[in-house]
């Protein structure tokens, strides 16, 4: 079943997107080799879903799946952190709308219209929300690539975006892979307080501060991270705020969804720590930042503080 590749790009870029791109599914096993090795040493800490086999081979996620049509969207804007050690801070992600709905709203938009073009089409679609190698289908089809801090760096927003992708039986004209291009430049893996980067390209989750205030469900964050959280409540930046290809290139999104929400950029850690749960309720409606529950918002302050 065929279609005509630049009008699936020229759509979603219609629709808003920043980057497309499509990449070509062969027998599965490319994509599934580095993630065994990471498995392997562990560093998946409590994320167990990482280890479901269908992030290993995409055809057990949608077993008619020919092509991906891969998405990014732009959510750096300028804003910029108190520098006071009394203030929280909390990952540009997390500013402005929780970019699923944002991602989720696009890609159904585009899904419809690609059903519609041609009897039989099947499609799915994830944006961090299902069993697939986000970063790298990206990779692969030319979005950008993965960098030594194990993010997708595109040559022009940097870091600062948010991936998708549309699974589908079409057979689709494959962009060609991104090339790497850290070069020899260490700032990632030199800035991390926690050596969470422990060589390049590979980052142990036990170790990231990113982990620790997002998914780590404990009563107490171990004593190695909640030592050098250095006022981090939600995520770390990090690694990017430090990366010269974002300190160049990031330009503010035009999606106005991302523009934060007042509170998110400069709330201190002493609020943070006595935040109730109904005012944690108030706080983040339709927030990526719901993933972190009030006791562990609290937590995170309490260790900063």
């Amino acid at each position: 079943m065929d279609i005509d590749t630049s009008w699936i790009k020229q759509k979603a870029l219609e629709l808003g997107f920043h980057r497309v791109g499509i990449a070509s599914v062969d027998d599965g096993t490319s994509e599934s080799q580095h993630l065994q090795a990471w498995l392997a040493l562990g560093y998946q800490a409590d994320m167990a879903w990482m280890a479901n086999p269908k992030r290993q081979n995409i055809q057990l996620v949608m077993p008619d799946v020919r092509s991906l049509i891969c998405v990014a969207l732009n959510y750096y804007t300028p804003h910029q952190r108190p520098s006071d050690t009394k203030y929280a801070k909390i990952s540009r992600y997390g500013w402005g709308r929780d970019y699923h709905k944002v991602l989720h709203k696009k890609l159904k938009l585009l899904s419809h219209w690609l059903e519609a073009q041609v009897q039989g089409i099947q499609v799915r679609y994830y944006a961090d929300t299902g069993p697939v190698q986000d970063k790298v289908w990206a990779q692969k089809a030319g979005i950008g690539w993965i960098a030594k801090n194990g993010n997708v760096i595109t040559r022009e927003y940097g870091s600062w975006v948010f991936l998708g992708e549309i699974l589908t039986n079409l057979n689709l004209t494959p962009d060609q892979p991104h090339t790497e291009h850290c070069g020899n430049c260490t700032r990632c893996l030199d800035a991390c307080p926690t050596n969470a980067i422990t060589q390049p390209f590979v980052v142990d989750a036990n170790r990231c501060i990113a982990y620790h205030t997002i998914e780590n469900r404990g009563e107490k964050l171990p004593e190695a991270v909640a030592s050098q959280l250095h006022g981090w409540v939600a995520g770390c930046d990090i690694c990017q705020d430090v990366c010269p290809w974002n300190q160049r290139f990031a330009k503010e999104t035009d999606v106005a969804e991302f523009q934060p929400y007042p509170w998110n950029i400069a709330p201190t850690l002493a609020e943070l720590a006595e935040t109730s749960d109904a005012e944690w309720n108030e706080r983040f409606p339709a927030s990526a930042l719901r993933r972190i529950k009030p006791e562990m918002l609290r937590r995170n302050a309490k260790a900063n503080l």
